[in-house]
């Protein structure tokens, strides 16, 4: 398996993206055999999540080295290259490597690379084949076009803050950079989708991707739910708004999640916990009459589990088949015997104390082309030199 080729083995990527979603997007491409050049800029020191602790991947020495775990979470199977794209050398470069290229994203200010005759109407127009991608926070477009954008204002301005958290409490983002993330894998799919019609067509395309259309996408039955019925969605906390009873429930020694996705199952779970006479209530029966009547629902199933020690609720539900299960730690998740058997980590050889780097896996499992882990995340610039002689480039 380790000696097959990946899918898009051949390809070549630009990567002028930094932070999260471009680099994630370009992780991705990578994952599947292309060869991703990632271009830092050497008067910072390279991409910002370098610079992101407290957490980093130790030198040999036990000195810190420049592997932030934020960076190695999404910069794996890349080369880095230092370059200035503010110099006229860096910017021709660019053009030289944009002309070997099958693909090139970059996340700057809509019409920040234009100065620098790197944007995507100069690059296409020289390179018709091309596929360019352009990611930020608010499009290429739009009033807000010249906004700044981060995940957390994306997960602010496309509403999905609005549904997250306590319902009687503030406005909660979620957990990690989600808005990023799925950008990122917007942009992969749409890459792909437009590889398709170059290998079909020759004709490249300039794809232009928002954090906050995204988020706004992925807002699902939620964002459906107000289009459908003009009502706004609330905060609820755990639970569902369109099944019940779905959510977390607390045990006599902890809590645990619950998610009855049917009446069959709704039935079942009444009986596995002496409940029967709800599951015979008309008030209760289907799931539209236990979403109407939720308030009163909720605190008789409570009242049951609470008394119950949290191993034996799950053995009921298991036994039931009536879908539960715990609310993990991170560290709970990642080590459990599930992730274990899924090889939900890898490990990379790296230049680095221990000889490798733990790293989160892709989790898509392909048999004829897998997932590759062929490079850990790069130092910065490592690359320059073996990227810039095959340019043809003097030191």
């Amino acid at each position: 398996m380790a000696e097959s080729k990946g899918a898009l083995d051949g390809l070549v990527v630009l990567d002028l993206s930094r932070i999260l979603a471009g680099p994630t997007a370009t992780q991705l491409l990578g994952d599947f055999g292309a060869r991703v050049i990632k271009v830092e800029n050497p008067k910072t020191g390279g991409d910002d999540t370098r610079s992101w602790g407290p957490n980093y991947a130790l030198n040999p020495d036990g000195t810190r080295s420049d592997l932030s775990a934020y960076f190695m979470a999404a910069n794996r199977n890349k080369q880095s290259i230092a370059v200035d794209l503010s110099t006229p050398e860096g910017q021709d470069t660019i053009r030289k490597l944009a002309a070997r290229a099958d693909v090139v994203i970059e996340n700057y200010k809509p019409g920040g690379l234009k100065k620098y005759g790197l944007d995507h109407e100069t690059m296409l127009a020289a390179h018709p084949g091309l596929v360019y991608c352009s990611i930020s926070g608010y499009g290429q477009t739009g009033p807000n076009r010249s906004q700044p954008g981060y995940d957390l204002m994306a997960q602010g301005f496309g509403g999905i803050m609005s549904l997250t958290g306590d319902p009687d409490g503030a406005p909660m983002k979620v957990g990690v950079g989600i808005a990023d993330v799925m950008c990122g894998m917007y942009a992969c799919i749409g890459i792909l989708a437009a590889l398709r019609h170059r290998d079909a067509t020759g004709e490249g395309q300039h794809i232009d991707l928002a954090l906050v259309d995204a988020q706004m996408a992925w807002l699902i039955n939620e964002g459906t739910n107000f289009l459908t019925s003009g009502k706004e969605p609330v905060r609820r906390g755990n639970a569902h708004p369109n099944i019940v009873p779905y959510e977390a429930f607390e045990t006599a020694d902890g809590w645990f999640l619950l998610a009855v996705g049917n009446d069959g199952q709704f039935a079942r779970f009444c009986d596995a916990f002496g409940l029967q006479s709800l599951a015979e209530d008309d008030a209760y029966r289907t799931n539209l009459a236990r979403i109407e009547n939720r308030e009163v629902l909720i605190p008789q199933i409570a009242a049951t589990l609470a008394k119950l020690p949290k191993a034996e609720v799950l053995r009921r539900c298991q036994d039931a088949l009536v879908p539960a299960g715990p609310i993990n730690t991170v560290k709970e998740a990642l080590t459990s015997d599930q992730a274990v058997a899924r090889e939900t980590v890898r490990e990379v050889p790296a230049a680095v104390k221990g000889g490798h780097v733990k790293l989160l896996a892709n989790p898509l499992k392909l048999s004829r082309t897998p997932v590759r882990y062929d490079l850990a995340p790069p130092r910065f610039g490592q690359d320059s030199d073996a990227v810039l002689k095959m340019l043809g480039e003097d030191d």
